[in-house]
């Protein structure tokens, strides 16, 4: 090729690929429709049941769940051996075994910037009763398991029936039984803590203070932090803050941890109980929005109040301590301080904090006396080190005022008690699914046993559930950090025939988490800026910016996109956050966005297709749904232009 010729064919290629209406972004989703299950609102609904304990899921794809257990006889079977892993099929409630090669007992995961699921740690290889078994390789009878300690295994989700879990090349260096993965600014992981072998609690001979990078950056870098938390540091809570830094918080402490640089500054102690693994409080960031300017906010609600020694010592019953309902919250990017927040109704240990798309948080599962684990003693019930399981759940609403944000009016009990090893997440749809409880070393069950291995599912549906929900026209398929605004139309329906509604219009992106010991690692929501446009006809449309260019304010990666009105989300669609790659992240100018209007008839206004408008016309499509069209029109000759390009830039080269 010759040299001119080559700089007109890459100053051609840049024209083509220059995007026409959506900038940094690929697509449009379909509008989403109505939720295809039926349920009750505030109640539970029993599915059927899993063919593994649920000690963790997570939403893989919008119609799928998978599954991972620790190693135990359950009745399923795979390659000869009982199954610990499983895919869940939401649409039909099937499920298929999915063979997993080491023992994921008790371990952490995440998902990182180019969709993958990680999952990392779990126990050594175990034979009948969780004992070790005499090779770790994963030749020994009778579940055949490999030690699961240095494991880091890969799972690309899938629509079909064909996907599985694989073992990553680089495994942890580490042994690492309860340890903690968090989603980096880049789409790659940082992995924090755990022990070698485990016990109720950590200890010297056996912590594992140090974190690490996947893809590995190199060596495991020491933690004074994780040094100092013993005993109660296992699955230390921490999460990304909009600041870069992470919130680390074990036992009585809370620190800053700068991973660039290594270096971690101690914020102001925890007030009212230890919040970690196996005190287990719930946890979780509250809603980043354009009000409190995306700043992070992290409630923690219940746990023990125990001083850290007594969970050591010889004489300590953990099933005789009632649980904490003290509520606490602290934003670390402002100050390095906790502030009291309204108490639950009551006390809890091991409970979900779920974040629901219309900005309240759920609260279910988990006791009222004990802690998490298990052990034969003479005070456990059966193996449960807690007791007294609360079946109700409640609303958390962090827009009322102080003394009114707890709620659990019109929600009906479960029939399942959810402790030790329960699960929840939130669907596409709305509802929670919710799962799992096993506080026994093996497989568990029988008319005897007051707290069995638990195959019992459930999907919970919050009061908005059989509301008719907005129908939305225009979500991306991806969002930038930053770029060009884009528009989303609402209309009468979806408006309850009052273009007046579309001022409580909000865009939420929402990334479900990791579930796991009452923990939802990376669990995130987002409120994106917008604006509006109301036309006369009672359709509008939302102006709506990406992601706030900073990618530490949501990680790259897998989420999903809602809009609510009045309280009332459309059903979620897929959306993916970034570049879908794992790697530093570009960050775009913010597009802007007209001031918000409505538009009244009666006073002649110009709607987007460049029709006056008046009392006297018959309209056969919205100004909304006109506008739509547009830009579905101005997305068909982008890529026409794409084409037209490629066969310009062919000719040039001739």
């Amino acid at each position: 090729m010759k040299r001119h010729h080559y700089y007109r064919y890459l100053t051609a290629l840049t024209a083509i690929t220059t995007p026409v209406a959506f900038g940094q972004n690929g697509s449009v989703s379909p509008p989403p429709g109505q939720p295809t299950h039926k349920g009750d609102p505030g109640k539970f609904e029993l599915l059927n049941d899993t063919i593994v304990s649920s000690q963790q899921i997570f939403l893989g794809r919008p119609d799928k769940i998978y599954i991972l257990d620790k190693v135990e006889n359950n009745p399923t079977q795979i390659n000869g051996h009982a199954a610990w892993g499983a895919e869940y099929r939401l649409s039909d409630n099937t499920q298929r075994a999915m063979n997993v090669q080491t023992n994921t007992f008790c371990a952490g995961g995440s998902v990182l910037g180019n969709g993958t699921w990680i999952n990392v740690g779990g126990n050594q290889a175990v034979t009948t009763g969780g004992t070790a078994a005499t090779s770790q390789d994963g030749t020994s009878a009778p579940y055949f398991d490999g030690d699961g300690r240095q494991s880091i295994r890969l799972l690309d989700p899938c629509d079909g029936n064909d996907c599985n879990w694989v073992m990553a090349p680089q495994q942890s260096p580490e042994q690492r039984w309860y340890p903690t993965v968090e989603t980096l600014e880049d789409g790659s992981a940082i992995i924090i803590g755990g022990c070698k072998w485990g016990a109720y609690v950590n200890d010297a001979s056996q912590t594992t203070a140090n974190y690490e990078f996947f893809p590995s950056t190199g060596p495991p870098v020491p933690s004074t932090f994780l040094q100092n938390t013993l005993p109660a540091n296992l699955y230390p809570l921490t999460w990304l803050l909009p600041s870069g830094k992470l919130l680390m918080q074990a036992t009585w402490s809370t620190t800053l941890l700068d991973y660039k640089t290594n270096v971690e500054t101690p914020l102001d102690d925890m007030p009212d109980a230890i919040r970690t693994y196996p005190a287990s409080a719930g946890n979780v960031m509250m809603p980043l929005t354009p009000a409190n300017n995306w700043t992070a906010t992290i409630l923690f609600c219940g746990g023990s109040n125990v001083s850290a020694d007594r969970f050591s010592a010889p004489d300590f019953v953990p099933i005789s301590q009632p649980a904490s309902s003290s509520c606490v919250k602290i934003a670390p990017d402002v100050s390095r301080s906790y502030v009291q927040d309204d108490p639950m109704p009551g006390g809890r240990a091991m409970t979900n904090l779920i974040l629901l798309p219309d900005g309240k948080i759920l609260c279910l599962n988990g006791a009222k006396t004990g802690t998490a684990g298990y052990g034969q003693t003479p005070w456990s019930i059966g193996n449960s080190y807690a007791d007294d399981p609360v079946l109700t759940p409640a609303i958390y609403d962090p827009d009322a005022p102080a003394g009114s944000r707890w709620s659990s009016n019109g929600f009906s009990p479960s029939t399942v008690p959810r402790m030790y090893h329960s699960s929840a997440t939130l669907l596409p749809d709305g509802s929670v699914f919710v799962s799992g409880s096993n506080p026994n070393p093996d497989y568990t069950v029988g008319p005897n046993v007051i707290y069995p291995t638990e195959y019992r599912t459930e999907r919970f549906y919050p009061s908005y559930y059989n509301q008719r929900r907005p129908q939305p026209k225009g979500l991306l398929t991806q969002l930038s950090y930053g770029g060009p605004s884009f528009d989303v139309v609402l209309d009468s329906d979806d408006l309850s025939g009052d273009v007046k509604n579309v001022d409580s219009a909000q865009v939420v992106v929402i990334r479900t988490g990791f579930s796991t010991h009452n923990m939802n690692m990376g669990q995130r929501m987002v409120v994106l800026q917008s604006t509006y446009t109301g036309y006369g006809n009672n359709t509008a449309t939302l102006h709506v910016s990406q992601i706030p260019p900073n990618p530490a304010i949501l990680a790259p990666g897998p989420a999903y996109i809602f809009v609510v009105v009045k309280g009332i989300p459309s059903v979620g669609v897929p959306v993916m956050i970034g570049s879908g790659n794992i790697e530093a992240q570009k960050v775009f100018p913010i597009g802007s966005t007209p001031a918000s209007t409505i538009l009244h008839p009666d006073n002649n206004a110009t709607d987007p297709s460049g029709t006056t408008s008046n009392t006297n016309q018959n309209h056969k499509a919205s100004y909304a749904e006109q506008a739509y069209s547009m830009q579905g029109g101005y997305y068909a000759l982008g890529r026409l232009s794409v084409v037209i390009g490629i066969l310009s830039a062919l000719v040039i080269l001739v």
